[in-house]
């Protein structure tokens, strides 16, 4: 896929050491600049650049840089505080796949990945523009720049030339080597840890805006860093005060004695922009801007202190921050209480969402390492936090309630890596059809933003549940107990009612009950109180005790077909043993063991709660069965996630993808506002991707369609004529596909029909010979304009949109998400042979949908593509009808080193 780098002309973009550049195209108005910039130069370095400390080269290259626009050559610049830092720029040669790169980096800002950082945003912009190698000449010592072609992640030559080297880069990557993105994965990694520090890890906070009498939030939050034992230092800005909660106060942030690396804003929206502006001017790194309501002058004007001063925003509309870390105890907030220290990290927009999570993790006793209240989430967001977690050495679980995605591709890479190393939790947010749009397509209208999301979150490991309760449930069960290794669950209970509400609970959460086997049973028969029904449920009796309980537990995870063991337990008047014995038969020892352990306790009065064990850790005891199973499910989902290794994208014969995009541009070239493809236009389409189509001929007259039905009647002679105009919707709502025609007569009737009720509309008909026989399908893309393209499968034909039977993947389609789409849908049993019928072409199926995905990927303007239906049979799976929307965009680089 390429992108146009310049539909956004000025990015900024963090440098190594999390400072903030932009990052800009070159204009004949930079020419002082950067003339500027060569002759500050040392004449070593200027040696280095040009082979020769000439000044005359240095004007040249500012000449070549600064010439009006010309095919083949691109240059960039970085700017610091309005400042040139940079320059890297390409042209191209004879060969227009070939171009020559340079790039110059200012003196004394070396080792700081500004090189890099405008390299890789010239090989976005040179994939767009069709160049797949960049060549450059250096001077064999000049060790800096020959290491930065050399560790970019591209393949690199290098042949050396006397007392030069010759370097050749190669910038096409093929599909199964992300070694280039995983390069530039981790730079932007170790710049984004960067870039939080001073927010996260402050030397000195000023909180802008404290008042002086009880009441206000800038005051709350002056208490809060204050009682919390902030262990840097503090300060509090207020020209009408010289303290405030005995904290020294000043009267602007340019009067502060120590320039704070965080300050926090809890000024009226109207002063944002100013007090914003004077921080910058300072040298403050980082704003929390706890304010709210801001217009769209206002929110400009924030965001351009922001970037111009190079400091990182939470915020605005934020309830704060907190790091627990003992040495720091950083708690800017304004929620009632301070959280527990511990290993949780927790990122929300809704600050409600935040209190409520904070709340119940120190509850629990899991705690929290750092948390953000992300707010209106104008910079700082979910990826930004993933990654800190990831490197602080504190975190082991991640917790997320993120309405809303910046960048969901580039989240999706984060959380995949993150999720390898700990949970990552998040409550889907919005998840009713409210906002779902009209939509032309069986594709666009099975698109909701649910199923986008759920995409979202499904591949990239992340455990997704309905509510901030069920949120902390799995948390508990995560944190606290080892993975199952599949879903199959052993019931124990001393009350055959709540075995019943318990096996209920695990089969609505898809988990299962396997029959013991006869040596288990007749185990567990030796040790349990006369009367204990040995099955699953295991029905242990009100009669038993302590260390009966004990000894069912260890011998059931001693059998290797159990995965996990829920117990239900219920006070009773006949036990031999009370509540708190029963329990205490699991938490005496360790709590986590050769299985994961959770209890349900129906009297409970909280939805969950972790019960400390003797030998340490926790067991997770629930108020209701259900929370213990939605719990164990999250938590085998996980184990089969991270039991997978990573999918990868396969490679595919018979892809013409410069020929799609000449078919592309063609179409929008006629039709600069998009459309519906017609027949022809779309069967081209398809051909350029090997997507099989049944085949068909286009008629404009009677005659001709008899002419078409003749050539290309099957076996049994019937063919299929549908009718066609631009602009139509769904052809069987319209009556418009006439089936089962035989001889002259049907054909020439069905045609004068279309003629008849479609007079005025009709352009032509479609004549197809008559599909054998199999399972009808339904396949389609939809490209979305945050998360990208999703690919969907299920039921085709045409109650498609009733039944509902689809499953979602965003593309690009690895080998694992065409296979969890085809086995996803209700209708999956279907194609794998059920009720004896035999497989559906199942390899078929799987080209199909990488076929599809590929098509989306290397075709931004590709809006929606619907296939419905395809023909799957043992031998053969074939598109029998298709319609393809496009529009005219460009797409934008996902993985691009950049700042929202």
């Amino acid at each position: 896929m390429t992108y146009d780098t310049l539909s956004r002309p000025t990015v900024h973009a963090l440098l190594s050491d999390g400072t903030t550049v932009c990052i800009r195209p070159v204009r004949p108005g930079d020419h002082e600049q950067l003339q500027r910039l060569y002759e500050e130069m040392s004449a070593e370095n200027l040696r280095l650049r040009f082979f020769a400390a000439s000044r005359r080269s240095a004007a040249m290259a500012a000449d070549r840089a600064c010439m009006p626009p010309r095919p083949g050559h691109r240059a960039l610049m970085a700017e610091s505080k309005d400042q040139v830092i940079g320059l890297a720029e390409y042209e191209a040669g004879d060969d227009a796949a070939t171009a020559e790169i340079s790039v110059a980096v200012a003196d004394g800002l070396h080792h700081r990945g500004v090189g890099t950082l405008l390299v890789e945003h010239l090989v976005s912009a040179a994939r767009a523009d069709g160049i797949t190698t960049f060549t450059a000449d250096a001077l064999s010592e000049n060790h800096e720049v020959l290491r930065l072609f050399a560790d970019l992640g591209l393949r690199t030559a290098r042949r050396f030339e006397g007392p030069e080297v010759r370097c050749v880069i190669e910038l096409d990557e093929p599909a199964e080597d992300d070694g280039y993105l995983s390069a530039v994965e981790a730079r932007g990694r170790a710049a984004d840890v960067a870039s939080l520090e001073p927010l996260l890890r402050p030397d000195a906070i000023a909180v802008v805006g404290a008042g002086r009498r009880p009441g206000s939030v800038g005051r709350a939050l002056l208490h809060h860093l204050h009682e919390g034992g902030f262990t840097r230092r503090l300060f509090a800005v207020n020209p009408r005060a010289t303290s405030i909660l005995g904290v020294p106060s000043h009267p602007s942030v340019s009067a502060l004695p120590k320039v704070p690396d965080l300050a926090v804003l809890a000024v009226p929206a109207a002063a944002l922009p100013a007090t914003a502006e004077e921080c910058g001017k300072a040298g403050v790194r980082a704003l929390l801007v706890v304010s709210a309501d801001l217009d769209s002058r206002q929110a400009e004007a924030l965001m351009a202190a922001c970037r111009t001063y190079g400091m990182r925003l939470v915020g605005p509309n934020s309830l704060g921050i907190t790091n627990t870390d003992p040495a720091l105890s950083l708690d800017a907030t304004f929620a009632a209480d301070h959280p527990r220290p511990g290993t949780a990290g927790v990122a929300v927009q809704s600050g409600g969402v935040g209190i409520a999570l904070l709340d119940g993790l120190s509850r629990l006793g899991i705690g929290v390492s750092s948390f953000a209240s992300l707010g209106d989430k104008y910079d700082v967001s979910g990826n930004d936090m993933l990654q800190w977690w990831e490197s602080d050495d504190r975190t082991d679980l991640a917790l997320l309630h993120l309405e809303s995605f910046g960048n969901p591709r580039a989240f999706s890479r984060t959380a995949r890596r993150v999720t390898r190393r700990m949970p990552v939790l998040t409550v889907d947010a919005g998840r009713t059809d409210a906002g779902r749009r009209a939509a032309a397509s069986h594709t666009a209208a099975a698109a909701t933003p649910t199923m986008t999301r759920q995409a979202l979150f499904t591949q990239a490991g992340i455990t997704a549940t309905r509510s901030v309760g069920e949120l902390l449930e799995a948390a508990a069960l995560l944190h606290s107990q080892p993975l199952p290794t599949g879903t199959r669950v052993a019931i124990v209970t001393n009350a055959g009612g709540a075995g019943v509400l318990a096996a209920d609970a695990c089969a609505e959460a898809g988990l299962s009950l396997p029959p013991l086997t006869p040596s288990v049973v007749e185990s567990l028969s030796a040790v349990l109180p006369d009367g204990a029904t040995v099955g699953n449920p295991v029905d242990v009796t009100a009669a038993v005790t302590e260390e009966q309980l004990g000894d069912c537990v260890d011998r059931i995870m001693r059998h290797p077909g159990i995965d996990a063991v829920l117990l239900a337990l219920v006070p009773t008047a006949v036990a031999a043993a009370t509540g708190d014995d029963l329990v205490r038969a699991l938490t005496s020892g360790p709590a986590r063991r050769a299985v994961p352990v959770a209890v349900v306790r129906l009297e409970q009065d909280l939805p969950v709660r972790l019960l400390p064990a003797t030998e340490g850790g926790a067991i997770p005891s629930y108020a209701e069965p259900g929370a213990a199973a939605r719990a164990l499910a999250h938590a085998a989902r996980r184990a089969a996630w991270l039991s997978r290794a990573a999918g990868t994208t396969p490679e595919l014969a018979q892809v013409d993808t410069a020929r799609a995009r000449t078919v592309a541009e063609t179409y929008l070239a006629a039709h600069p506002d998009g459309g519906w493809l017609d027949p022809g236009t779309c069967a081209e389409l398809l051909t350029c991707y090997g997507i099989p189509q049944l085949p068909w001929s286009w008629a404009q007259t009677e005659d001709d369609a008899v002419i078409a039905a003749e050539r290309l009647r099957g076996p049994d002679g019937r063919v299929v004529m549908k009718a066609h105009w631009p602009g139509q919707l769904h052809k069987s709502e319209q009556h418009a596909v006439h089936l089962d025609l035989e001889g002259e007569a049907q054909v020439r009737a069905a045609y004068r029909d279309f003629e008849t009720r479609f007079a005025g509309l009709l352009t032509g008909v479609v004549v197809q010979p008559l599909a054998e026989r199999g399972t009808e399908l339904f396949a389609g893309v939809v490209q979305d304009e945050v998360f990208g393209p999703l690919v969907l499968f299920g039921l085709g034909g045409t109650a498609t949109e009733v039944l509902a039977d689809h499953a979602a993947r965003l593309a690009p389609l690895t080998d694992h998400d065409v296979h969890d789409l085809i086995t996803a849908p209700r209708c999956a049993p279907l194609l794998f042979g059920a009720h004896g019928s035999g497989p559906v072409d199942l390899q078929g199926l799987e080209q199909l949908l990488l076929r599809l995905s590929r098509m989306a990927g290397d075709l931004p303007q590709l809006a929606e593509a619907d296939f419905n239906p395809v023909l799957a049979t043992p031998g053969s799976v074939t598109v029998l009808d298709a319609r393809v929307r496009l529009l005219p965009r460009t797409a934008q680089d996902p993985y691009l080193r950049r700042l929202r």
